[in-house]
């Protein structure tokens, strides 16, 4: 599963085979799907030369002939009445759109019927309607996500959402790997077993010529599991590289905000945490905390002896990986994580509530 891969290709393919100078309109969701993969200076050399949200230029009428526009949408219901009323008075020399998923018979009737200066040069599905954090893990971005955990509290039409938006960034990973994988859930869970009979449903009857790639010898497996069943693990502080970085300040597509923990230079108010940019962050992002210190130190120093010049390019990398670390070691001795961490540990593997409140009371 090389994610981050598929989704750059798909971002290529947009963009490569329409030249001259363009505009990229995205959504809220898609921006964080190209950004995620993709630098403004890669976005740069593909003569793009302006980033907009659909949204945005809905509001305005500037005319801009000399553009080509390159839409790349999720194909929900009010991007479609977005792209309705971009079509009626175009502004752009040609109109290039790209889904971000399977767009729906009635959505493509309306683009068709709502082209009268056939502006539109193209219209197609690119499957990469998930974020790509890393080669082998994605996110969804679907807002305040716990609530669906307690199906009870969530009105019915609500909850269809939250089973469509999961099934269809799930169906999206498997087209974009070009698999159809076999489906388990587990049996105790309502939600599980809802989204894998929707996503078997949409691969196996719905959509079952999409999904009808060669078979493999071994089957991809597609497992619905429900994190209710392990409540527990998601509560104990955690002490790897990414996971602590996670944990106490904050990322947000692979982006790390500084801002707000202390006064740095502009250049380190926001890094980048991506293993496929930082060699050291992949080398390092399971690793455990405690090592991490000495890993750095020894980056350095190999930089320096190995290449001065090198080593001067090097030196951001190394001032970043710097930085985050110091921070994070502040914040466990302020919180004092060390004697919480052991305590949490105690308590999941041997219970002993009434030792673990003296602690907690204690300290």
């Amino acid at each position: 599963m090389v994610l981050t891969s598929s989704a750059r290709n798909y971002v290529n393919r947009m963009l490569q085979n329409i030249s001259g100078m363009k505009v990229l309109i995205l959504d809220s969701q898609t921006v964080s799907i190209v950004s995620i993969v993709y630098s403004q200076s890669e976005l740069l050399q593909k003569e793009v030369f302006l980033v907009e949200l659909v949204d945005s230029i809905t509001k305005s009428k500037e005319l801009m002939s000399h553009l080509k526009a390159v839409y790349f949408l999720h194909p929900t219901t009010e991007n479609i009445q977005h792209l309705r009323r971009q079509l009626a008075a175009p502004r752009f020399r040609e109109y290039h759109l790209f889904f971000s998923n399977i767009l729906k018979d009635t959505q493509i009737h309306i683009l068709a019927y709502s082209d009268e200066h056939e502006a539109v040069q193209q219209v197609q599905e690119f499957y990469v309607d998930f974020v790509a954090v890393d080669p082998y893990h994605f996110i969804l971005h679907i807002p305040s996500s716990y609530i669906y955990m307690l199906p009870a509290v969530v009105d019915p039409s609500t909850l269809q959402r939250f089973y469509d938006r999961v099934v269809d960034g799930v169906a999206a990973v498997f087209l974009a790997l070009k698999r159809r994988p076999v489906i388990r859930y587990q049996r105790t869970s309502d939600i599980a077993k809802r989204i894998a009979h929707e996503a078997n449903k949409l691969m196996y009857q719905e959509e079952s010529g999409l999904f009808d790639f060669r078979r493999t010898e071994v089957s991809p497996l597609l497992l619905v599991l429900d994190r209710r069943d392990d409540p527990v693990t998601p509560l104990l502080n955690q002490w790897t590289y990414q996971a602590m970085v996670h944990e106490l300040i904050g990322i947000q597509d692979n982006k790390v905000d500084l801002k707000s923990i202390d006064k740095f230079s502009k250049d380190q108010e926001e890094v980048v945490l991506s293993s496929e940019q930082d060699s050291f962050f992949k080398a390092n992002m399971y690793e455990n905390f405690g090592d991490i210190g000495m890993d750095i130190k020894r980056m350095d120093m190999a930089k320096f002896v190995d290449n001065y010049p090198e080593y001067r390019k090097m030196h951001g990398n190394v001032s970043k990986h710097v930085t985050l670390v110091t921070e994070m070691s502040k914040i466990v001795q302020q919180r004092k994580l060390m004697t919480f961490s052991q305590t949490e540990q105690e308590l999941a593997c041997n219970g002993g509530q009434g030792a673990a409140f003296e602690v907690c009371i204690n300290d």
